[in-house]
């Protein structure tokens, strides 16, 4: 089967991972604002967002492009500095369609904030949030920026995109799952941490 990865990125984070996760499989890569291909294209996908402000920034993308996203095995993978469980469950769940979420399987990867490159904006609203956060562990984390960017985290995403490219046309990944560190929950699960 041939597929593709398409992700946004706002601060770079994404992009990296999208680009470790193309030399570890071959697969093209398409930042989803150049325009450069076409998702109904490919037999299935690789999306990469980033969360930003509790949304995954590319679910506009998504719902252009729904129709062609459902009719493929797709594969999520997902930057923030949440790791994988409820609080990231919630977010997916506000930004996409439940059609998606019950097909797609979902990689949650750790990302990157480095203060110093944020917007005014984006700085400004960390250091609120941080101020805030009950959770003193996310607050430092808000305003003092954190780097958990890990080339040997992309192996699951990497696994599932080795198991589609197997399939050479059969029903591939029939369950959506969430995993991280290779470990396999139902989509949806209500405790996939």
């Amino acid at each position: 089967m041939n597929g593709a990865i398409f992700y946004a990125s706002k601060y770079g984070s994404t992009r990296e991972y999208a680009d470790w996760i193309a030399d570890a499989t071959g697969l093209p890569v398409y930042a989803i604002d150049a325009h450069e291909a076409d998702p109904a294209d490919f037999e299935f996908l690789v999306l990469g967002s980033p969360v930003i402000y509790y949304k995954l920034i590319f679910s506009k993308w998504v719902r252009r492009h729904l129709d062609a996203v459902l009719n493929k095995p797709t594969v999520l993978f997902t930057v923030s500095g949440a790791q994988a469980g409820k609080k990231l469950d919630g977010w997916i769940k506000d930004s996409l369609p439940p059609s998606l979420i019950r097909h797609m399987h979902h990689v949650a990867l750790r990302g990157r904030q480095n203060r110093q490159r944020l917007t005014w904006y984006d700085w400004f609203m960390l250091t609120i949030a941080g101020l805030l956060n009950r959770d003193r562990q996310a607050a430092r984390e808000e305003v003092q920026g954190f780097d958990y960017m890990d080339r040997d985290s992309i192996q699951p995403v990497v696994d599932l995109i080795k198991e589609l490219q197997a399939a050479n046309g059969s029903d591939a990944l029939p369950h959506a799952t969430n995993r991280q560190n290779g470990v396999s929950e139902p989509a949806g699960s209500e405790d996939s941490t």
